[in-house]
């Protein structure tokens, strides 16, 4: 009998926010032998148990009505939206068997990772938003950046540069508007910023400030990685693969879908550093990687992926800039790797199988005894 996957996911009056992966998940997870739909919060119905799922259908999507899924893999992006209001109650009931545990804001995640010393290197310098701690950065670091918690694709970013007339700020908006001036005096600064946040802020999304890095391997260009790790058919950590991403002229991030272009991490770095720091970089990606996720696991439960930003600075060390439990895939497609990019698709898929054959075999072994 074929296992029933569900996907959660926002659906809004405008359809699914990323339709391109999601329609390939479904695809993936027929070929893998399983029925898998999506669907939101509003698509269930607990006293019937029944679920209006949607799946492609020609350029579009079509609805129809499942039993109750075996596994759910919760793809769902929250932000603070009234608009995402239902999802944080959902996701708390244990209504479903998830493949992926429930994960926590940036900060948190910043403040796990620095207790433990094998991990403390790969951090920059972070602390939540206050003047002091703003005036204290700024003592000991020319860069630095303010980020909301919940942010995604570089919005709402603001990079503060201390220079020898005052500060130059450069962003963008959660509108993705570029935003970019000069301030004079410390106290104008801590103005802008409080401003920045009331206007970029969801909710009661809270801000927090972390040391600039000297991430410009190529002039007035930021560079950095993006690495996927991934639970495998078999329950085990991989790294599925890792591209380089240079941001737009100017930006102060490297996010695709704002201006970035994807590249060859071994091509570049062997081009910049040479062949022999070129592989002793991408090996340290992946220990921090696998290592990372372990920990993480400790803390936070059983995971299935994480796209990992890390940024290598001009002498070639690597700091974790941010860790995304819901990951986009789309850097393997660009740098047209789409083997891989297939495989990153499906080991999602893979892994909710795993866990439902663990399941099936615990239960016969103990019908056995």
């Amino acid at each position: 009998m074929k296992k029933r996957i569900g996907i959660l996911t926002y659906r809004g009056d405008a359809g699914f926010t990323e339709p391109v992966y999601l329609r390939r998940l479904v695809i993936e997870g027929r070929e893998l032998g399983a029925e898998v739909f999506l669907f939101g919060p509003q698509d269930v119905r607990f006293a019937e148990r029944r679920i209006r799922g949607f799946v492609p259908a020609g350029a579009g999507w079509k609805s129809e009505w499942y039993g109750w899924p075996d596994i759910v893999i919760d793809r769902y992006r929250y932000y603070p939206l009234p608009k995402h209001s239902l999802y944080l109650p959902f996701r708390r009931q244990n209504w479903f068997r998830y493949a992926n545990s429930r994960f926590t804001n940036k900060f948190q995640v910043h403040q796990v990772l620095s207790q433990d010393p094998l991990l403390a290197r790969w951090l920059p310098e972070t602390l939540p938003y206050s003047r002091d701690n703003l005036a204290s950065l700024l003592r000991n670091h020319r860069l630095l950046y303010l980020k909301p918690t919940n942010g995604s694709g570089g919005r709402s970013i603001l990079r503060v540069e201390r220079t020898r007339n005052g500060y130059r700020l450069h962003g963008r908006t959660k509108l993705q508007a570029k935003s970019s001036e000069k301030l004079s005096t410390m106290k104008e600064l801590c103005r802008r910023l409080e401003q920045w946040m009331e206007q970029e802020k969801h909710g009661n999304e809270q801000f927090f400030l972390q040391q600039g890095l000297a991430l410009e391997l190529v002039p007035k260009r930021v560079v950095d990685a993006r690495l996927l790790a991934q639970k495998d058919g078999s329950g085990h950590w991989r790294l599925t693969g890792m591209g380089l991403r240079m941001g737009a002229l100017h930006s102060s991030t490297s996010n695709l879908h704002g201006g970035g272009k994807a590249l060859s991490a071994a091509r570049f770095l062997t081009e910049r550093f040479g062949a022999a720091e070129a592989e002793r970089i991408i090996l340290e990606c992946k220990e921090l990687a696998l290592r990372t996720v372990e920990r993480i696991e400790e803390h936070f439960g059983p995971m299935m992926e994480f796209g990992f930003d890390v940024g290598i600075d001009v002498e070639g060390r690597l700091w974790i800039i941010e860790i995304n439990p819901k990951p986009g895939r789309d850097i393997f497609r660009q740098l047209g790797q789409h083997n891989r990019y297939r495989l990153a698709v499906r080991r999602p898929l893979e892994y909710a199988l795993y866990l439902l054959k663990q399941e099936e075999d615990s239960g016969q072994l103990r019908q056995a005894e």
